[in-house]
């Protein structure tokens, strides 16, 4: 989904299917590019950075980022950046090129990073082209490559890698929960003509966030999700247990299914 157009309250969204008027099939590029002319200077300070992947790193919507004041970090494969990638290529190692490595801890396992970042690179193989800043991470832990990807960006190299497996960690975690850990949702949910998809895809996105909102506000909810081996389990055991009984409220289920798993203030000591 993407933020709609301007409304008094700013945070009215819609979902990305073909807009009135347009006889094509809608797509993020589009969204994104409306966002940006619809909303991009309410939110903007001029601190703010646009993370996307390959899709949005294109010279278009580069440059339409940069007009509307915003700092960008966007993914870059080779298949899609051949000619970056050939200019990468002929830069010298050490001079042009450069290659720090490090060792970062991440959640108590020490990682081996291994960046090439060039200043510069002209984005695409035409006259005028952008020059950005190239960036490419491989992390290694206990001699086995765990993540690579590349990033191309207008600010400086310094930090950015951190900002874009950021991106890509939100993305893939978030997503995959989504679709495998009980939510049923596809990536592509399919919106049809009558707006059913698109009502069950927002009442699944809404029960995400009420799930999240209670990982941190709920002590109840917090031990029984611990407790149980799977977050989909989780579910399983709520959707039986309101099927046969009825509870005068939340902290009633939540205190009967502490009970049942002695749990909390029910453990056994």
């Amino acid at each position: 989904m993407a933020p709609a157009s301007p409304t008094p309250s700013r945070c009215a969204l819609q979902f990305i299917i073909p807009q009135d008027g347009s006889t094509k099939q809608d797509c993020e590029i589009n969204a994104g590019k409306r966002w940006l002319d619809n909303n991009g200077a309410f939110y903007n300070t001029g601190n703010e950075t646009l993370l996307g992947d390959d899709l949005y790193a294109h010279q278009p919507f580069c440059r339409r980022a940069l007009r509307n004041n915003y700092h960008f970090i966007f993914a870059c494969k080779p298949d899609s950046h051949t000619h970056l990638y050939k200019w990468v290529a002929l830069l010298e190692p050490g001079k042009d090129l450069r290659t720090p490595k490090m060792r970062v801890k991440n959640k108590g396992q020490w990682e081996s990073h291994t960046c090439r970042y060039a200043n510069a690179v002209p984005l695409v193989e035409a006259e005028g082209s952008l020059k950005l800043n190239w960036c490419e991470v491989t992390v290694r832990s206990k001699g086995k490559q765990i993540h690579r990807n590349a990033f191309i960006t207008d600010q400086n190299v310094a930090g950015i890698v951190a900002a874009g497996r950021a991106r890509w960690k939100i993305e893939n975690e978030n997503n995959n929960t989504l679709k495998t850990k009980g939510y049923h949702l596809e990536h592509n949910f399919g919106h049809r003509k009558k707006h059913l998809s698109s009502l069950l895809a927002t009442l699944n996105i809404l029960a995400f966030l009420f799930h999240s909102f209670l990982t941190f506000c709920d002590d109840a909810y917090r031990l029984i999700r611990d407790t149980l081996p799977t977050r989909k389990i989780f579910f399983e055991h709520i959707r039986a247990l309101t099927h046969y009984m009825r509870f005068a409220s939340w902290e009633a289920l939540m205190e009967f299914m502490m009970r049942g798993l002695e749990i909390g203030p029910y453990e056994v000591k």
